[in-house]
């Protein structure tokens, strides 16, 4: 690591680069995390750009060719990078910071699977603004789940005792792609858990809120389609994502740790302690009952138990930001 401020944009030597613009409080900033893109997510944040956001950041956690980073700059993409992959959650973060500093007062956030609708941004303003006439302190409101072929749609289960307000459910958990971000509550709730790295972390970060008076709410009227893991698994009733194991591993130890977090529910809890070995048997079956994978899968619950997170085992090497093409995307 170099001394560079990480928050800097990346300009990849682009003249006229543009830094995060001046913006007024309250405006709307478009935030989106990249990993490998494909030329055609990186053309969909290109267009992305050109769609009256005050302002788009992106944040590279690795695989983004230099000749990349220079069409996305000159579409007036602002580019963070730390030169390596801090995982999800603290890509999030830089760019929550980024927006906040700018003057921002949400953040709409995305992945650079997501195909939004065009009036995503709108409709979560509008579901945004309902609640704060109703006095309800929203942390964040999202799209319901939409469809997307051959991948399971999250499921957000309901906040019990939260009533539902004007097409506004209250839900345990909201995925961030999609979801629209209240910077001050961001700042009151805290940062996503940098140590989950990649899941589980708008969980228990909608817990937090939770916990501390501040509802996620899924706004019916519009939708986004999901797409988690590879494919899907079904056996007994039970269907979940297929991805590779380093991302299984990660969702079982950070899964297995919340059990000790006071502000996750117990309910919650005792439905995982009977769900996480059901899909850690799914899982294992579905890979041919190798004993690499059970014992891959073991270690990640003893590490949740004992609290090892950080960046997972077996986690894709960041390409050298000079490659001249796009490169296999393995974060599904």
């Amino acid at each position: 690591m170099t001394g560079r401020d990480p928050l800097a944009p990346v300009t990849a030597n682009v003249t006229g680069t543009r830094p995060v613009p001046d913006t007024r409080p309250g405006r709307l900033v478009l935030g989106i995390t990249l990993f490998r893109p494909r030329p055609d997510q990186v053309e969909r944040v290109r267009t992305l750009a050109s769609a009256g956001f005050a302002a788009v950041i992106a944040f590279d956690n690795g695989g983004l060719p230099a000749g990349t980073a220079d069409q996305l700059a000159r579409a007036g993409v602002t580019l963070l990078s730390a030169g390596t992959n801090l995982g999800i959650a603290e890509a999030l973060n830089r760019i929550a910071a980024a927006a906040r500093a700018a003057g921002a007062g949400t953040l709409l956030l995305l992945d650079q699977d997501a195909e939004p609708p065009a009036d995503l941004a709108a409709a979560l303003l509008a579901a945004r603004d309902r609640l704060r006439e109703a006095g309800i302190p929203a942390a964040v409101v999202g799209p319901a789940p939409g469809p997307a072929q051959g991948h399971k749609a999250p499921a957000y289960p309901p906040r019990p005792g939260a009533p539902e307000r004007d097409g506004l459910a209250p839900v345990q958990f909201l995925a961030t792609s999609g979801s629209l971000i209240d910077l001050d509550a961001f700042a009151r709730v805290g940062p996503f858990r940098g140590d989950f790295f990649i899941d589980g972390v708008e969980l228990e970060w909608c817990f937090r809120a939770w916990s501390l008076g501040y509802g996620c709410y899924l706004a019916r009227a519009v939708a986004i389609p999901h797409r988690v893991g590879g494919g899907t698994i079904r056996a007994f009733g039970i269907t979940m994502p297929r991805q590779p194991l380093f991302r299984m591993g990660t969702y079982l130890r950070n899964a297995v740790y919340a059990w000790r977090l006071p502000h996750v529910p117990l309910r919650w809890k005792l439905a995982q302690a009977a769900y996480l070995p059901l899909q850690a048997g799914l899982y294992w079956a579905d890979s041919g009952f190798r004993p690499a994978v059970l014992l891959r899968l073991l270690a990640a619950a003893r590490d949740g138990a004992l609290g090892r997170l950080g960046p997972p085992r077996g986690l894709p090497e960041v390409a050298p930001r000079d490659r001249t093409r796009a490169l296999p995307r393995d974060l599904p």
